[in-house]
């Protein structure tokens, strides 16, 4: 079918992407075997479930005739779209992954890719963070991307420094208070 026909475009998928998912130019992808694993199964889920499931739907609805006030139909092409583009998305991210074993850490006094860090701000509140990929991150879980301010301020770091966070809001310096890496063993 000619393009003309359909409203789908050539343009790339990352550009409807939220700031926070976008990698910046030349970056790597940097990821927890854990992350990885994660965007791996959700593709499998993707591509050997859920779209085997809305096709079967779709050819179903497709089958009973007027397709254009088909609410099966139409929804069911739809759901086809976003999960394709999610593949896309998912197949994309997997291949520039990067998977970092922070386990193998040599350095274990010092924060990189993988650390769990618990650092106090200058009012003595702790908080505990985990550096991971920017696919992984969930910073109300504690899980900050390796790209953001805090992750930026803390990389390098060691134990008992104090360093500098620069926010919107000011210039906060942060005590690192512990650093630790998952065992070896697991």
């Amino acid at each position: 079918m000619n393009k003309a026909f359909v409203k789908e475009t050539d343009r790339d998928d990352d550009e409807d992407l939220p700031e926070a998912l976008v990698l910046p130019a030349g970056m790597r992808n940097y990821m927890t075997r854990e992350g990885y694993a994660r965007l791996r199964d959700e593709l499998a889920e993707l591509m050997n479930v859920e779209r085997p499931a809305v096709v079967q739907v779709v050819s179903w609805a497709a089958s009973n005739g007027d397709r254009s006030e088909n609410g099966d139909y139409l929804y069911g092409k739809k759901r086809l779209r976003e999960i394709d583009r999610r593949m896309r998305f998912l197949t994309k991210r997997l291949d520039i992954a990067e998977v970092v074993d922070a386990s193998q850490q040599p350095n274990r006094d010092q924060v990189f890719f993988g650390a769990t860090v618990v650092y106090a701000d200058q009012h003595g509140e702790e908080t505990t963070v985990t550096i991971v990929g920017v696919d992984e991150a969930e910073p109300l879980a504690g899980r900050i991307s390796w790209i953001s301010p805090v992750a930026r301020a803390l990389i390098k770091a060691r134990e008992g420094d104090t360093v500098i966070l620069r926010t919107p809001g000011g210039i906060q310096e942060l005590d690192i208070l512990e650093v630790r890496y998952p065992d070896p063993q697991d």
